[in-house]
């Protein structure tokens, strides 16, 4: 393998994670450095504060509900798990609460079940 092919492959690597790199890290200084006097509307932060509710979502879903296509989703212990996770959230509304008794339950869940 010569350089050049050894180029067209890893750089080409390379090249994606410094630019996404890149683009990360303007975003993210763009706010830090910007954020004062930039004024969002109203609206806009009101949409904002569900941005993490969303990307939690569509983290968590896909990973307690996985099916296969053609068939219903699996159900193992983490749907039970969550159901506890969200019973605590609502009772309590502490993070610690919710991660702490999800976790107990998925535990003791697999250690019942395995």
């Amino acid at each position: 393998m010569n350089a050049v092919e050894l180029w067209s492959q890893d750089g080409y690597v390379y090249a994606a994670i410094l630019l996404l790199a890149l683009c990360s890290l303007i975003t993210r200084a763009g706010v830090l450095l910007a954020g004062d006097r930039l004024s969002l509307s109203t609206s806009v932060r009101r949409a904002l504060r569900y941005a993490p509710v969303a990307a939690l979502a569509g983290i968590l879903v896909p990973e307690i509900l996985p099916w296969s296509a053609g068939d219903w989703p699996q159900l193992d212990e983490r749907v039970p798990a969550v159901l506890v996770a969200l019973a605590a959230y609502r009772l309590r509304r502490n993070a610690l609460t919710v991660i702490v008794s999800g976790m107990l339950v998925l535990w003791l869940l697999r250690w019942l079940l395995h």
